[in-house]
């Protein structure tokens, strides 16, 4: 590194002893003049020299008062401190040319870098000892270890790829895991690097016994959460598991699930499961605009626990511009580990939308558990009212079974950046059975969330419906498929896309639904702080009977909001080269993306 100064013209002549304390004075003087340094950095792209600034001691000089001396003791120390800064990027061979140049009362430091040829891996030698072949998350991370051979090392990376075998080992009950070896070697002349890694396992824990602490429940019933056996190996998938069934139950404000490893032994490890009741009793109520529904009020009454049996009551009811609704639900959990319950419900619900007019009464009665990962719900659904589609006016009385499957998984489900969720439903109905006309009709949904980056988020999602009915016009609209809205194709109003008849003394064809329904979405997101974001989106599909798709397309933008009551969307959506729809549509959703 040389240093240059713009200003020393010649050698000062020796000093006498009291000039010499005179300066002194001045300089340990609090009233002595101070200044300020300038940086001037290049030869690093945008993350080598964001780096190389933050070990940089003079970049913190910058709007601080800095001494004569100080400036040049700690101009002395930059080439070390960005040779450090660079190391854990690779780069073992950095060179720097520099000047302290004087600006009037100020400093102007100008640093040229030159990272050189950063170190490549040659060798990786990662083990394990111990039967962990096969174990698909410690497989996962193993594979994806990172640098690998002839990549650039990165310390960042190396560091971030051991932890993941780690957590991959505590994961699938490898408690007493340690990392015996953990060696990176570098050969600076040559440019190059060796990595060992070995770790000793030890033995693969079971499940002991759960203890359940704080709640109100006797542990008898509590057992019915536990989604493994004791003897089963540890898996930290089940822990989250269980904590997620925890919170689905709405019993617990407070749900705490961790293994106590102070007391495992035997190669069997105790499960401590903290809890705090939630509140009793909950009265909601409050004012909501969604762009299907309208302006609307909703409140409701939920019993979260009737009885130490864990019995629950809700009430609800929604009086929105487009729709209203009054249901109670009342629901028996049953014993067992499988979540398994009894649900009976009753819903009134009138609805007025663009395409049609509803007023129907539905009973319900259904057993629902958790069947090999899924919530399966197997019911018995009577469905009876009036309704009008397209001005055709029509009646109906339904009974028909139904069997939902649901499944979802997530990092995070307030705000997941990894997840997915699936619903496949089937319902069939025979004339003659209370019913006004046969029936069957299958329907699935699914959505999937990846993130991208640090702020953004890639958002898929799908539906697909097929019914096959011996009298269509018996169908109601809540039976019926019709695409458009919120959730399905943005930049159409709800339920306006779908099959069209033409109706008496009206030039245009309305919308009466159809029997079959293919929508498909694709969405990124980018936030530009932990609140804020911004949406880009394209929806695709029709709802049609027979042969008849008409592929109708809807795209936007969007803004995201992560409130305090969920993460709020708005979207602006308009069709392309649509014949029927126009313009911009304005779409509202609060809630859970899963």
């Amino acid at each position: 590194m040389t240093v240059s100064r713009s200003r020393e013209a010649h050698r000062p002549a020796p000093l006498r002893p009291a000039l010499l304390i005179a300066l002194a004075l001045s300089v340990f003087s609090p009233f002595a003049a101070a200044a300020r340094v300038g940086v001037q950095l290049d030869g690093l792209d945008d993350e080598l020299r964001a780096a190389a600034l933050g070990a940089l001691e003079l970049q913190q000089y910058t709007n601080r008062d800095v001494s004569r001396g100080q400036v040049r003791r700690l101009y002395r120390r930059a080439e070390g401190q960005i040779q450090k800064a660079l190391e854990p990027y690779g780069y073992y061979n950095v060179t720097l040319q520099g000047e302290l140049a004087e600006e009037g009362e100020n400093y102007r430091a100008t640093l040229h870098v030159k990272p050189g040829d950063p170190v490549k891996v040659i060798a990786v030698d990662l083990r394990i000892d111990g039967a962990t072949e096969g174990l698909r998350s410690v497989d996962a991370a193993r594979s994806a270890f990172s640098p690998q051979k002839g990549q650039r090392l990165d310390h960042a990376t190396y560091e971030r790829s051991k932890a993941a075998i780690h957590a991959a080992l505590f994961s699938v009950g490898y408690l007493d895991a340690q990392l015996a070896t953990h060696r990176v070697e570098v050969e600076r002349a040559a440019n190059t690097a060796k990595i060992a890694l070995e770790w000793k396992v030890g033995q693969r824990y079971r499940f002991a016994a759960t203890e359940f602490e704080g709640g109100q429940f006797p542990d008898d019933f509590m057992q019915r959460f536990i989604p493994w056996d004791v003897g089963d190996y540890y898996s930290q998938d089940k822990l989250l598991e269980l904590q997620q069934r925890l919170f689905d139950a709405n019993y617990f404000a407070i749900s705490q699930v961790q293994p106590d490893t102070d007391k495992a032994s035997d190669g069997k490890v105790p499960i401590a499961v903290t809890l705090a009741p939630a509140k009793r009793t909950i009265y909601t109520g409050g004012v909501f605009v969604g762009t299907d529904t309208g302006v609307g009020v909703r409140g409701g009454i939920e019993r979260r626990w009737v009885n130490l049996h864990g019995h629950k009551l809700k009430f609800e009811t929604i009086l929105a511009q487009r729709l209203k609704t009054l249901s109670t639900l009342y629901q028996v959990p049953l014993p067992g580990t499988d979540n398994h319950s009894l649900n009976f419900g009753i819903t009134y619900r009138d609805e007025n939308t663009d395409t049609s007019q509803s007023k129907t009464l539905r009973l319900a009665a259904n057993d629902s558990r958790i069947w090999h990962g899924w919530t399966r719900t197997i019911g018995l659904q009577f469905l009876t009212g009036d309704f009008k589609v397209a001005d055709i006016k029509g009646n109906t009385t339904l009974l028909y079974p139904e069997v939902v499957l649901t499944r979802k998984r997530a990092d995070d489900f307030n705000f997941p950046r990894k997840g997915w969720s699936l619903t496949l439903a089937a319902r069939a109905g025979q004339k003659g059975l209370l019913s006004d006309t046969s029936f069957a009709q299958v329907t699935a949904d699914a959505k999937w969330i990846h993130g991208l980056g640090e702020r953004g988020r890639f958002i898929a999602r799908g539906s697909v419906g097929y019914t096959q009915v011996d009298d269509f016009d018996k169908l109601p609209p809540e039976l019926r498929y019709f695409a458009g809205g919120d959730r399905s194709i943005r930049g159409y109003s709800y339920q306006t896309v779908g099959p069209r008849v033409l109706v008496d003394g009206d030039p245009e064809p309305k919308v009466i639904g159809g029997k079959q329904l293919l929508v498909g979405s694709a969405e990124y997101e980018h936030y530009f702080s932990p609140k804020w974001g911004a949406a880009a989106f394209v929806d695709a599909g029709d709802a049609f009977s027979g042969r008849d798709f008409d592929l109708k397309i809807g795209a936007g933008l969007g803004l995201r909001w992560r409130s305090p009551v969920g993460l709020v969307r708005v979207d602006l959506g308009t069709p392309i080269g649509d014949k029927y729809a126009s313009g911009v549509e304005l779409h509202i959703v609060i809630g859970p993306d899963l």
